[in-house]
C-alpha cells in the first residue's frame, strides 16, 4: 500500500508539476504557448557556444522549444527514461527512432503486422538503402534467436499489437538483444507508460503515439520516443532536426492539457473495458473475445506480469453465421463512430473486411470476422444497447 501511494505521489508531481517554473510566466497556473520560431542572443560568443551546443539550448523551434521542453520532461519521466524527444506524429516517432541506428545493408528483426506505417518503412523506405527486414511471431524468444542475422541492428516490437494484441516477453528479448548488440525499439502505444514501462524492462527506445491517449480529446497529433540521453542525443543530432518533424508549440500545449487528465481518462476506460467485456461475453454473435486482460488471452499471465493495465482497446471474432452482417451491423452503430485510432473520448469501431476488397473477404478466415473495438468514455450500458441495436437491424 505505501508503494501504491509513493507511486501516485510521483506521478501526480509529474503531471501537476514538474518542469513547471510558473514565475518564469508571470506566474500563470497553464504554461504559456511560446509561440517562437527562433531565439535572440546578446553576443556572438552566447551564439557560437550555442550553435555547438544546440542539444542544450534554444536556438530555433525546430530543435527546441520551451513549451515542448516542459512536455518532453514530463514525458520522460512517465517512461523512467534519462530523455525524451516529442515529434508530430506517431509515424514521425518510427522514422525518428529507426533511421539512426540502421546503415546501409543493415538488418531489422521485426515481430509481425507492426503498425502499417512502420511496416511501410521497413518494406518501401529502407529496401532503397539495402536495409532489410524479417518478420516473425515474437510471441517466441526463439523465433527472435533464428531471425538475428550477423548485420541486425534493430529488434522492433509492438506490446501488445492494435489488433490481436500478440505480446514479447521483453525481458527475454532485452536480454538477447544486449547480448548481441542490438538496439531495441518498442511502439508501446496500447499501454502508453502507465501501463506498461518498457525501459525497465530494458527495452533501449521506448515510442508512442500521443495522439492517442495522451492527447486524449482526438484534437492533436504527436509522436513520443524516450530513451537514454546518448540515444535521444544521437536522434536530435541527425534524423530529427533533419526530417524538421519535431512537435509544434501549440500541439505541446495541448498534449500538456492532455496529460492532466491521463490518469483519470485511463481509469474510467479501463473500468469501462471491463464492464463492456461482460456485456459482449453474453452476445450471441460473438465467438471469441481478444483482449490482454482477459483470461482466455493466450498469453494472459505475462500480460498481467508486464503491464499495469490494458485500456479500451479489444477484437471480437465474429460467429461465422454472423459474419455476413458484419458490414450492416457496423453501418447501423450509432453511438460508436467507425474511424482508426483510438485513445480518445469517443468508442470507434473498424471491421476487418474494410480493409478488403470485398472479392477476397473469405469468413472462414477468423481474420476477416474482426472488429477492432475502442472502448471509450461513455457508459457501458449505452455502448452495449448501441451494438444489439445495430445487430437486430443488421438481421432484418
Amino acid at each position: 500500500m505505501e508503494d501504491k501511494i509513493l507511486q501516485n505521489e510521483h506521478l501526480s508531481y509529474i503531471l501537476n508539476e514538474l518542469g513547471e517554473n510558473h514565475e518564469d510566466y508571470f506566474n500563470a497556473i497553464a504554461p504559456p504557448i511560446v509561440q517562437t520560431s527562433n531565439f535572440l542572443f546578446s553576443t556572438v560568443e552566447d551564439m557560437r557556444h550555442a550553435f555547438s551546443h544546440e542539444y542544450d539550448v534554444y536556438i530555433y523551434s525546430r530543435g527546441n522549444n520551451p513549451t515542448v521542453e516542459i512536455l518532453k520532461q514530463k514525458l520522460a519521466a512517465l517512461d523512467n527514461a534519462e530523455d525524451c524527444l516529442v515529434v508530430n506524429s506517431g509515424s514521425s516517432a518510427v522514422f525518428n527512432s529507426v533511421l539512426p541506428f540502421v546503415k546501409a545493408g543493415a538488418h531489422i528483426v521485426s515481430v509481425k503486422n507492426p503498425y502499417s506505417w512502420a511496416k511501410k518503412l521497413f518494406d518501401d523506405f529502407l529496401p532503397k538503402f539495402r536495409v532489410t527486414t524479417t518478420y516473425i511471431d515474437g510471441t517466441d524468444i526463439l523465433n527472435f534467436e533464428r531471425a538475428i542475422q550477423p548485420g541486425t541492428s534493430i529488434i522492433y516490437l509492438e506490446s501488445p499489437n492494435s489488433w490481436m494484441f500478440e505480446i514479447q516477453d521483453l525481458k527475454a528479448v532485452s536480454a538477447l538483444a544486449k547480448s548481441k548488440n542490438i538496439t531495441t525499439i518498442i511502439d508501446n502505444s496500447y499501454c502508453t507508460p502507465l501501463f506498461q514501462k518498457p525501459l525497465d524492462f530494458g527495452i533501449d527506445i521506448a515510442i508512442q503515439s500521443a495522439t492517442k491517449y495522451i492527447g486524449g480529446h482526438s484534437d492533436v497529433l504527436g509522436g513520443v520516443i524516450c530513451s537514454s540521453k546518448e540515444n535521444i542525443r544521437k536522434i536530435f543530432n541527425s534524423e530529427y532536426n533533419t526530417a524538421g518533424n519535431g512537435c509544434t508549440p501549440f500541439n505541446a500545449w495541448l498534449l500538456l492539457r492532455g496529460l492532466r487528465t491521463l490518469p483519470a481518462r485511463l481509469k474510467q476506460v479501463n473500468d469501462n473495458t471491463s464492464a463492456f467485456i461482460l456485456g459482449l461475453e453474453s452476445l450471441d454473435i460473438v465467438e471469441k473475445i481478444i483482449f490482454p486482460f482477459h483470461p482466455s488471452f493466450p498469453q494472459y499471465a505475462l500480460a498481467k506480469e508486464q503491464m499495469q493495465g490494458a485500456c479500451g482497446l479489444l477484437t471480437i471474432i465474429v460467429k461465422e453465421e454472423y459474419a455476413p452482417y458484419i458490414e450492416q451491423l457496423c453501418n447501423h452503430l450509432k453511438a460508436f463512430k467507425m474511424a482508426v485510432s483510438w485513445g480518445g473520448y469517443e468508442s470507434l469501431i473498424i471491421p476487418k473486411i474494410a480493409a478488403l476488397n470485398k472479392n477476397n473477404i473469405d469468413f472462414k478466415n477468423e481474420e476477416h470476422r474482426s472488429i477492432r473495438i475502442y472502448v471509450g468514455l461513455e457508459s457501458p450500458d449505452y455502448l452495449l444497447n448501441d451494438l444489439k441495436q445495430a445487430v437486430e437491424k443488421a438481421k432484418e
